[in-house]
């Protein structure tokens, strides 16, 4: 068990803190940045872009900056005592075994399991219950440098084949390759260009369905807009070329095609969602009979007005259990038999209440409901009429990932993971009532000294936010502790309570993890989401700040103590806060954001999220984007925060040129000694990077977020690698 010297909670305790915590750094000397003449004018603004040369990708001066920049940021962190011991910690907090919540695929169980350390999880197969597992594919063995990714898998309904997507350092561009179970060896079939997509098999085990772009031209497969997604039937051991035309809508370029076949086999459903929409249309086919699947079937249009979110269950012979918003934006569940979709014959089965319903599935002819209590995560059992059942209890604060179950087997898997533990499986017997344990990592952690609190603080304008406080039992609440604050805030992804080794390692030093669920989220369902998107962005961002309020006047840290985290979407969340509040915070890390609200739109998915942020090419969502946009709001002169950026020179969702600029502006305006750093990445991509590289970047973020809020090198706590105990960690 790993333990942390008594002496180090004392002198945490008992040590001054004073008024400028960071440790003493000279200023940095920053590549140069060329800096043109470029000026836009839109809607009678003009906007200066001085660093537009970057969006540029093949321009060899940008190529000559990137690599200044990366030998500057290398120099930086390598010379910080605290970023060893990071590298040490981290790598044996993170080995241990992990997990996904297996699914049932003609009788046996399919499931990824990480040794702890392995770049990427093995896909295996096991016969049965307590049987031992079988390896079928090893995506180690495709690259051992983790240079190429292994995405989605899905095994044919008659378990004789193996889908599987694979993706060069992760990009979102997939090609689908099919294994051969019995033999465990690949087919010749290699579908590509797929994106945005899943592959499901008919249930005749000939072929599946899939979704993908036309080809992009060459060298713009990175940055190039996706347009006009297509539905395909790709037949197995035939040619791409030879693939089915399924469903097209040349009137919608922009929108998402998406399809499943019913777990029966006997219905096609498919799925249309203008890009980042929560709202949907939809539509479906029959298939005839399953053993021998029809793949032109006429498609039937269910619900077209895109005016709520319609998602299938499932069905029992032609009624189909679908979630939806309709009349309900917390979600309610409906069924209705298919030849009579009109809303006047639906019946509810399970209706919306206070808690929202985040997913459900159909398992052993029971509705299985996971609900979102104050963002964590409960279960609810109904019968097809609606009745409640008895529903297992999950243990504690903390988040289930994944759901998993048949209709036609009364059994039901899921995983639970919180702050302080990782995701664990379980096994539920639909039946019985009786949850036992399909998987248990362990893990070099006493838990048992920390404690998660959730806490509620008010925004800007009164709204009542919920926030995740994680933090030692003993620690003191004297406004001197160290602090991370984390969040999203965005296309309505909720975030739950979760594991990270990261984390682990934060806490071991005396640090506070702090998670806010802001609005524009799905904590509290579309109005909550609606609240925090297009002109109501700017609650984000004010959320976030009084989460931060909120830490300082209850005395967990300062704002000198505090750093401000975020990716992506989050990535946004953290440019805008460091603009709009650059003495708020001591540090801040920014990974792959969204950081030019003008052009966003114009490279790879970005006109996908127009629906969420609104266009740069409306004079009324010009308004608010200016306003808030973190690229276009930096001022020369300011001292801004410690600040550390991550991108990947291929990742294709955001594209890099967000960090490049936002990274260039900020550097040339820091007007004090506080570091501004960016870590490119290769091989790596928006969603994908190997252990090894994770593990690096996590040293990375957390030692230079540390450093920068006043924290040394713990010389005496327990290294998790070697067992030695020493002397406690320092805070100055």
């Amino acid at each position: 068990m790993r333990r942390i010297s008594t002496a180090l909670v004392a002198t945490l305790a008992s040590l001054a803190v004073g008024h400028a915590v960071a440790q003493t750094t000279p200023a940095l000397t920053y590549p140069a940045a060329m800096r043109d003449d470029t000026i836009d004018h839109l809607f009678g603004t003009a906007i200066p872009a001085p660093y537009r040369w970057m969006e540029d990708a093949t321009n060899p001066a940008l190529a000559q900056w990137v690599d200044a920049e990366n030998q500057l940021t290398r120099r930086y962190l390598d010379a910080l005592p605290l970023h060893a011991w990071f590298q040490t910690n981290l790598k044996s907090l993170w080995n241990y075994e992990k997990f996904n919540a297996p699914r049932r695929v003609a009788g046996k169980l399919f499931f990824q399991r990480n040794n702890g350390l392995e770049n990427q999880s093995p896909i295996y197969m096991q016969d049965e219950l307590g049987t031992a597992p079988k390896m079928v594919l090893d995506p180690n063995a495709l690259s051992p440098d983790g240079s190429v990714a292994l995405g989605e898998f899905v095994p044919s309904p008659d378990g004789r084949w193996l889908g599987y997507a694979l993706s060069a350092g992760g990009s979102d561009w997939y090609e689908y390759h099919v294994r051969d179970l019995k033999t465990g060896q690949d087919l010749k079939d290699v579908v590509r260009w797929a994106k945005f997509s899943d592959i499901s098999w008919t249930n005749d085990g000939k072929g599946f369905f899939y979704s993908r772009y036309p080809t992009p031209a060459e060298g713009k497969a990175l940055t190039a807009a996706v347009r006009d997604q297509k539905l395909y039937y790709h037949v197995i051991g035939h040619d791409q070329s030879e693939d089915r035309l399924v469903y097209e809508r040349p009137d919608k370029p922009e929108w998402f095609i998406g399809a499943s076949v019913s777990e029966d086999g006997h219905y096609l459903y498919i799925q249309m969602s203008n890009g980042a929409a929560s709202n949907n249309d939809f539509y479906y086919a029959n298939l005839g009979d399953p053993a021998h699947t029809r793949i032109d079937p006429p498609i039937v249009p269910l619900f077209t007005k895109n005016d709520a979110e319609y998602m299938q269950l499932g069905n029992i012979g032609s009624t189909l259990f679908m979630q939806t918003t309709a009349g309900a934006p917390k979600r309610r569940i409906v069924s209705f038999d298919l030849a009579h979709p009109d809303a006047a014959h639906w019946k509810t089965v399970v209706p919306e209440s206070k808690q929202v319903i985040d997913e459900a599935l159909l398992a052993g002819g029971k509705v299985v409901v996971q609900y979102l209590v104050d963002a964590k995560s409960a279960l609810g059992v109904f019968d097809p009429d609606g009745r409640r059942l008895p529903t297992p209890q999950t243990p504690g604060i903390g988040s289930i990932d994944g759901l998993s179950g048949r209709n036609d087997m009364p059994e039901l898997f899921y995983g639970f993971a919180s702050f302080l533990q990782p995701n664990t499986i379980y096994h539920v017997d639909l039946t019985s009532g009786k949850t036992d344990t399909f998987a248990q990592p362990k893990i070099a952690f006493d838990a048992s000294k920390y404690v998660t609190r959730q806490v509620f603080y008010r925004s800007k304008d009164g709204t009542r936010v919920p926030m995740f406080i994680t933090m030692r039992k003993d620690l003191p609440l004297d406004g001197r502790n160290p602090t991370v604050l984390y969040s999203y805030g965005g296309f309505k992804d909720p975030v739950t309570p979760y594991y990270s080794p990261s984390v682990t390692a934060w806490l071991e030093l005396g640090g506070i993890y702090a998670v806010a669920n802001l609005r524009g989220g799905g904590e509290y369902g579309e109005a909550w989401h609606q609240a925090g998107m297009l002109a109501n962005k700017q609650n984000v961002f004010d959320d976030f700040m009084a989460a931060a309020d909120y830490l300082e006047k209850s005395h967990y840290t300062s704002p000198q103590r505090l750093s401000v985290q975020g990716y992506s979407n989050g990535g946004l969340l953290v440019g805008a806060t460091i603009t709009q509040h650059p003495a708020g915070m001591g540090a801040a890390y920014a990974g792959a954001g969204v950081m030019d609200m003008l052009r966003f739109d114009r490279f790879s998915g970005g006109a996908l999220w127009v629906p969420e942020y609104g266009s740069p090419q409306n004079p009324l969502a010009f308004k608010w984007l200016r306003a808030y946009s973190p690229l276009q709001n930096i001022k020369d002169g300011t001292c801004y925060a410690a600040t550390i950026v991550t991108t990947s020179d291929h990742d294709d969702r955001v594209v890099p040129s967000h960090s490049y600029q936002f990274v260039a502006a900020l550097q040339h305006a820091q007007s004090c000694a506080n570091p501004v750093l960016i870590d490119v990445a290769t091989q790596t991509s928006h969603g994908y990077m190997p252990t090894d590289k994770r593990i690096a970047q996590a040293a990375d973020v957390w030692s230079f977020l540390g450093h920068n809020l006043g924290v040394t090198a713990p010389s005496g706590m327990l290294n998790a690698a070697t067992g030695d105990t020493a002397q406690a960690a320092v805070i100055k």
